[in-house]
């Protein structure tokens, strides 16, 4: 069993002879799987997302409604939008994604590739859903460079750890045109003492970082053709404030920001991508996400590894079935929760889904 924080004390005293010469290099990623070979067991509320039509991407037949539901629409309040050749990268907030003119068909073993490329390896790799995950990894990068490190070398390089992992969730969705977009979402854990004697660790949730998918879409349009500058130039776009708010209408709470219905139901898709649903079916023409929620785990007892390091739910966050529901009126969306059944939900757990998508939609 591994302990990252115990493990850099074993080293403190050590590193503070030469702490002078250490650099942090922050502002560059070196990720590396945190396991080779099997896949890593997910949490329940990561499970595969079950087969549906409307999910196709690529080689398969795709209704008119799922066209529509990707149509590009054009920039609307709140939105930015650039584009060097076929690949354009779009903003609304702290959320961006890609537009290609390309099929899906012919995006997916770059956009395969590339997540290899850069260190992981994909938990989840279903072209017909037009999804895929990478498995939880570490970013090297964020380790110092000091002395003691480079005298010791890379055969005792698994003694340093960032005590951070972090996992990406990639959807691919058609549009009208023929081209496609394509959504990058993050979730990170984060290694904590979990005693005051700090003699054991957990793994829990920490915040997604939209700055950090805002780089790996940079990276990803220069595998996708973009020259290395145009990329920096398009993803260094200043961002468009948003108005979204939580608000009661009928005594349920709900979010209300500005933005037409094809443009809030990508963001608010997006939205539940990053923050840790899962969207277990959609039907665009009545604007509902249907999906699955984990009330966030309470640490009553020690937990084995694999449920400090992936967040495994216990009995007290069993998942929940909810109704996200997407109402547009011209440039005014307003998104609130339904229960299982369908009827409008005020309950504790209804408002903080509604508080976490309106923190992101911001």
């Amino acid at each position: 069993m591994r302990h990252s924080l115990p493990r850099l004390g074993l080293l403190a005293a050590a590193t503070l002879l030469v702490a002078g010469c250490s650099v942090l290099k922050e502002d560059k990623i070196d990720y590396k799987s945190a396991q080779r070979g099997s896949t890593l067991d997910v949490p329940p509320d990561l499970t595969q997302l079950s087969r549906e039509n409307r999910y196709n991407v690529p080689g398969a037949a795709v209704s008119a409604s799922s066209f529509e539901a990707a149509r590009p629409a054009a920039a609307t309040v709140g939105t930015a939008a650039s584009k060097i050749g076929d690949v354009r990268i779009e903003r609304a907030g702290n959320q961006r994604w890609l537009v290609v003119d390309r099929p899906a068909n012919q995006l997916w073993g770059p956009v395969r590739d590339f997540w290899q490329e850069n260190g992981f390896l994909l938990e989840l790799d279903q072209e017909t859903l037009g999804i895929m995950e990478t498995d939880w990894a570490e970013n090297r990068a964020k380790i110092p460079q000091d002395f003691i490190r480079s005298a010791l070398g890379k055969i005792f390089d698994s003694l340093y750890s960032t005590g951070e992992r972090d996992k990406f969730r990639t959807r691919l969705e058609r549009n009208a045109a023929g081209g496609t977009e394509i959504f990058v979402t993050h979730r990170g854990m984060v290694e904590v003492y979990s005693t005051k004697e700090k003699d054991q660790t957990v793994w829990q949730p920490r915040p997604a970082d939209p700055e950090l998918e805002a780089e790996f879409l940079r990276r990803m349009m220069v595998k996708l053709g973009v020259a290395e500058n145009e990329a920096k130039a398009l993803s260094a776009s200043a961002p468009v404030a948003t108005s979204a708010k939580v608000a009661t209408v009928n005594n349920v709470p709900v979010v209300q920001f500005n933005d037409n219905f094809d443009r809030a139901w990508r963001r608010v898709g997006l939205s539940l991508d990053r923050t840790g649903f899962t969207v277990e079916d959609r039907n665009r023409t009545e604007g509902t996400y249907f999906v699955r929620y984990v009330e966030p785990m309470k640490q009553t007892e020690k937990p084995g590894f694999i449920s400090r390091m992936f967040g495994a739910s216990t009995p007290e966050s069993k998942p929940e079935r909810y109704r996200v529901v997407v109402r547009s009126n011209d440039n005014s969306t307003t998104v609130s929760v339904l229960n299982a059944q369908g009827q409008p939900d005020a309950s504790p757990s209804a408002q903080r889904i509604i508080k976490v998508l309106a923190d992101d939609l911001r």
